[in-house]
């Protein structure tokens, strides 16, 4: 099994966190920088993203993608339940992290981390009013899908926990400050590498 990724990539975190929490041992393949526009990348994913993971032969893009294979290669039917109703909530929180928090928080770091000219303004706007619908969506419960860890949690963990890196201040919101230590304790548990930038700069 070989993981391709990049250190600072919250998609690439996801894979790393779920294969960790699985017990699984990956080569991990570091990518370098443009990397991810090479022919041999190319070849395994056209859209030019990581993470991609190869396992046996078989090519898996898309990071919330390997969160399913993974989940299900594992036999991990806490992370990913199989009842329509569990599995439908795991899902609806996989297309928010797939949409509002690709196009919030994540855009807002891309800004700062990777100097990519989107509009940081309106991307800590779209940040700002996700976070807020997860953190009502948190309120009485300790995971957000189900009463115990899934999928879910971890697709949404790494660009939220990195949020002040594309200075998007998530002080206020009280659930989601209980929320991440609890992923964080969770055994396996990798961090994704910080960065001095937004409001994370060091002074």
């Amino acid at each position: 099994m070989k993981l391709h990724h990049l250190p600072l990539s919250g998609h690439s975190h996801r894979a790393r966190l779920i294969l960790s929490i699985v017990g699984a041992t990956p080569e991990l393949i570091e990518l370098a920088p443009g990397g991810n526009r090479e022919p041999s990348f190319l070849a395994l994913n056209r859209f030019g993203q990581v993470p991609v993971l190869e396992d046996d032969g078989l090519v898996i893009a898309d990071s919330n993608a390997i969160l399913v294979y993974v989940a299900k290669k594992y036999g991990r039917t806490d992370l990913l339940p199989e009842d329509a109703a569990g599995a439908a909530a795991v899902q609806k929180w996989l297309s928010v992290a797939a949409n509002e928090i690709a196009n919030g928080p994540c855009t807002a770091r891309l800004v700062t981390v990777f100097k990519l000219p989107f509009d940081a303004e309106q991307a800590i706007a779209k940040a700002h009013k996700v976070l807020a619908l997860i953190d009502d969506a948190l309120a009485g419960r300790q995971w957000i899908a189900s009463d115990h860890l899934t999928i879910a949690d971890l697709a949404l963990y790494s660009y939220i926990a990195r949020a002040p890196e594309g200075n998007v201040d998530i002080s206020s919101y009280g659930n989601i400050a209980s929320w991440l230590p609890r992923v964080e304790s969770v055994p396996g548990f990798v961090p994704l590498a910080k960065t001095a930038a937004g409001l994370s700069a060091t002074a």
